[in-house]
């Protein structure tokens, strides 16, 4: 089993694949968005990395931080979420704004996921309440900041007449702004930026 995996960057492909060149051998690892536009062509770069194996395949999940793997295995360890449903829900959101989330019982905000509708998002907020640490207060505080600034730019995107589809792919690519005024100032010049091209 592969639990970690340092080295460069050979190779991007469409956003969440990237070629990890280890010692001459290249592996496929699949990361979160936010961890794919972070990592550069030709810089060292350490994954923590989840080995998934199957019958018929093996997949290579890479992430930057201990705590996403980490929470990257209760999610997978939550009834009805796979692999591929836990990345899309690592690159909507980051640990910290998922546990604030949790923590609140903001369904809404579970629905802002790719392939996650109302029921789906009702049984997980019940199932990771249980399994998140959402008693940690510095975690928890920082997720309920981002988890409040992020409702307030999705409410002023669709005041200023922005689609869901829009807005849900301008919320996946927040990686760092935690105040409302940031998010929304990079929301609006992503989204412009997509309908001049």
């Amino acid at each position: 089993m592969i639990g970690s995996l340092r080295g460069v960057v050979v190779e991007r492909f469409t956003p969440g694949t990237i070629l990890l060149e280890v010692g001459g051998v290249g592996y496929l690892c699949t990361v979160t968005s936010s961890t794919f536009a972070e990592l550069e062509p030709t810089v060292e770069t350490f994954l923590h990395v989840h080995h998934h194996i199957r019958e018929d395949a093996q997949t290579l999940f890479g992430f930057t931080s201990r705590v996403e793997r980490d929470t990257f295995h209760v999610l997978i360890a939550t009834h009805g979420i796979g692999p591929s449903m836990a990345m899309s829900i690592l690159s909507t959101y980051a640990p910290q704004a998922l546990v604030g989330i949790v923590a609140s019982g903001d369904i809404a905000a579970l629905t802002v996921v790719p392939g996650v509708g109302k029921k789906t998002a009702e049984r997980l907020m019940v199932e990771l309440k249980s399994r998140l640490d959402i008693n940690d207060s510095s975690v928890g505080q920082g997720g309920d900041a981002v988890q409040s600034a992020a409702a307030d730019v999705r409410e002023a995107l669709t005041a200023l007449g922005y689609g869901a589809e829009e807005i849900r792919d301008a919320m996946r690519q927040m990686t760092s702004a935690s105040d409302s005024e940031t998010m929304l100032r990079d929301a609006l010049a992503m989204l412009g930026a997509r309908r001049a091209g």
